[in-house]
């Protein structure tokens, strides 16, 4: 694993998403395409709760307290019980840029980071580095899903014009 070319996709990743939500309203925020979407808002509230409850607290167990127990997350869970879309989009958006600074200060600061050290639960075995590398890849995933959320917004805000000649989506 290339720590250094991982932590700066993870930089430039924070970058993206910063662009996919620049001059979204926030009523624009909270309109799903249908009723089993994420909503603009709920994407980022993800990512905010995920930043602060799940990729950072678990590699930093995985690298240094595994002592300690192994914390649940339920993320799709905290779509409904947290409310996300009846968040401030504005203070969530936030909240989540002022936690990535923070983890990407604290992954900054790893010294000597044995990235093969294995966690091994009932669920099976995770390496820090796997859990690094699922935190980058997890970022592309919410940037695809908030880019697909711009164009459906695109494409509803066009109507009744066409977007067709824009090429195949």
């Amino acid at each position: 694993m290339n720590f250094k070319i991982l932590y700066q996709e993870l930089t430039h990743s924070t970058n993206i998403i910063r662009a996919l939500l620049a001059g979204v309203g926030a009523e624009e925020a909270r309109i799903k395409p249908s009723k089993g979407t994420w909503s603009i808002l709920e994407v980022t509230c993800h990512l905010y709760d995920e930043e602060r409850e799940d990729f950072r607290e678990h590699l930093d167990f995985i690298l240094h307290r595994q002592h300690e127990e192994w914390h649940a997350i339920a993320p799709q869970a905290w779509v409904k019980l947290r409310k996300y879309n009846e968040q401030d989009f504005g203070k969530m958006k936030g909240n989540f840029f002022r936690e990535r600074t923070k983890s990407l200060a604290w992954l900054k600061s790893l010294k000597n980071a044995d990235w093969n050290i294995r966690f091994k639960s009932q669920f099976g075995s995770m390496r820090a580095g796997d859990m690094f590398a699922s935190w980058v890849a997890h970022d592309n995933l919410h940037i695809r899903q908030l880019v697909e959320l711009r164009r459906w917004h695109i494409e509803k805000d066009s109507k009744p014009y066409k977007i067709r000649y824009a090429g195949e989506w």
